[in-house]
């Protein structure tokens, strides 16, 4: 008789894993102490399973703090996941050709664990331009990539990941009423596209459309961002919106969406 596979398990390779995981949250940094204490080990045997991640890319130390990130190598396993799903392959081109267009810093992002993930981008060619947020999470409140991914999801889920977030004051604009945000979503749906302006970083606006797959649902979100003194009215209007949802359209029929 074969042996179910849990009896397989290597208990190191366990901990080590459940470790990374740690890292899933919102906060970007976690000591030894801390990481001893919620996943219950040693902090000799937790140093010991962080020196060795590090070693090997998939954990990075602040030299500053002694806090651990995320290395580089957890996020090149989850580009490489992405890309064999299509996704990230069909939109490097769709964000290069968007970029190119309207000469701002162009993102694909997604939803995971609660947190916008930003996994691709072209950066603008400007000299004053938005710094790149290109593997990096950010709360979905104070996004115009988190708004779309919201907007879209069925409302109880909506509500659980809203309950389960926090709202905080990044700007003298960031939105702290949950019933304000909502009706941000309302206009999402409405219009079809987010619009996030300085909620998160002052002098910087950000706007976000939906890509959807062959079964209609929301599975990323394209995004533009740049300077307020570029992202005029007038620029939103004629140009960043028309594109950006041009770009979203092709996107999402590359991977098999079709509209009803």
């Amino acid at each position: 008789m074969k042996r179910p596979k849990e009896e397989y398990k290597i208990q190191s390779v366990v901990n080590a894993l459940e470790l990374l995981e740690q890292f899933k949250g919102e906060r970007a940094e976690l000591g030894i102490s801390e990481l001893s204490r919620i996943l219950g080990l040693h902090k000799n045997s937790v140093f010991r399973l962080a020196a060795t991640l590090e070693s090997q890319g998939y954990l990075e130390q602040n030299r500053a703090t002694e806090n651990y990130r995320l290395g580089i190598k957890a996020l090149e396993l989850g580009k490489a996941f992405l890309s064999h799903t299509g996704l990230v392959r069909v939109a490097s081109e769709k964000l290069r050709a968007l970029s190119s267009q309207v000469n701002e810093t162009c993102y694909l992002g997604i939803l995971r664990d609660d947190m916008v993930f930003y996994i691709e981008g072209v950066e603008s060619t400007q000299p004053l331009r938005v710094a790149s947020r290109i593997g990096t999470r950010l709360s979905p409140l104070c996004t115009a990539i988190g708004k779309v991914m919201l907007a879209y999801v069925a409302e109880q889920e909506r509500n659980q990941i809203i309950s389960r977030s926090e709202f905080k004051v990044h700007t003298p604009c960031s939105i702290l009423d949950q019933g304000k945000y909502e009706e941000e979503l309302r206009g999402v749906i409405a219009q079809g596209y987010a619009l996030e302006r300085e909620e998160k970083d002052l002098g910087v606006i950000n706007l976000a459309a939906p890509i959807f797959d062959y079964n209609h649902q929301v599975v990323a979100a394209v995004s533009i961002s740049g300077p307020i003194t570029r992202m005029t009215e007038e620029a939103l209007r004629e140009t960043l919106i028309p594109h950006l949802l041009n770009s979203a359209e092709e996107i999402s029929q590359a991977i098999g969406y079709t509209k009803k």
